[in-house]
């Protein structure tokens, strides 16, 4: 939150309300004019901070509702046909905490990454709740059916992910939490599990980014917006 999104109004209405009581005690001493004048001046102070206000309530929300962190980076090097090795960076969970490099082989022509998610509420995310999430397994997929059921497969586990959020002055399960109280602060929208997927390609970066909503995944690299574009992504 940026805080003087709502100190300024704060101050502003604080002028506006002191101005507003010298203007109204003047009128009752018999002077209107200089009460009618220092009494507008503080009704306007005091309209221009409930128009700041809304305006930084508007900001505030939209921040809120549209607020997205990484989850992790995805590169991949073709070794064969529909044969991929896959390298999953996470970021480190903290700020002294590294970041997490692994490697794994894929068949397919797709690979997936699934997690399970808690989303909250909307008035909860503009309270200061983000999305949590822990991450499950990372898998190729074919394009074709007939593949799916009959070719190779390749799955992996995977882990990492949120145990609580960190503006919080010590590290609370928000998925324990969210069970244990659910019956008397509904915040919880669902827990469920979500993924993401996009298509393999040789040299291909992408980004896994958790939204309020879930796991969403981007291109980072002309490779990738390639391997996108010209697939099952493409717009007819």
């Amino acid at each position: 939150m940026v805080w003087w999104w709502w100190i300024a109004p704060a101050v502003v209405g604080l002028i506006g309300g002191v101005l507003l009581i010298r203007g109204l005690m003047a009128l009752f001493q018999g002077r209107v004019f200089s009460g009618l004048l220092v009494g507008a001046g503080g009704a306007g102070f005091m309209a221009a901070a409930a128009i700041a206000a809304l305006l930084a309530l508007d900001v505030q929300t939209y921040g809120r509702l549209t607020y997205e962190r990484p989850v992790a980076t995805i590169q991949t090097r073709q070794l064969g046909p529909q044969y991929f090795e896959a390298t999953v960076m996470q970021p480190g969970m903290g700020e002294d905490a590294p970041g997490v490099s692994n490697l794994y082989p894929l068949h397919g022509d797709e690979w997936r990454i699934e997690a399970q998610v808690l989303k909250w509420k909307p008035w909860a995310n503009v309270l200061g709740l983000d999305a949590q999430y822990r991450l499950d397994r990372l898998s190729g997929r074919y394009h074709s059916i007939e593949q799916e059921i009959n070719a190779t497969r390749s799955v992996h586990p995977l882990s990492g992910g949120d145990a609580g959020p960190d503006w919080l002055p010590w590290r609370i399960s928000a998925w324990d939490a969210a069970r244990k109280y659910r019956k008397y602060v509904d915040a919880v929208d669902t827990l469920y599990g979500g993924g993401a997927y996009m298509p393999m390609a040789d040299g291909a970066n992408y980004e896994v980014w958790i939204t309020q909503s879930g796991l969403v995944a981007r291109p980072a690299n002309d490779a990738a917006r390639a391997a996108s574009a010209g697939g099952w992504t493409e717009v007819q």
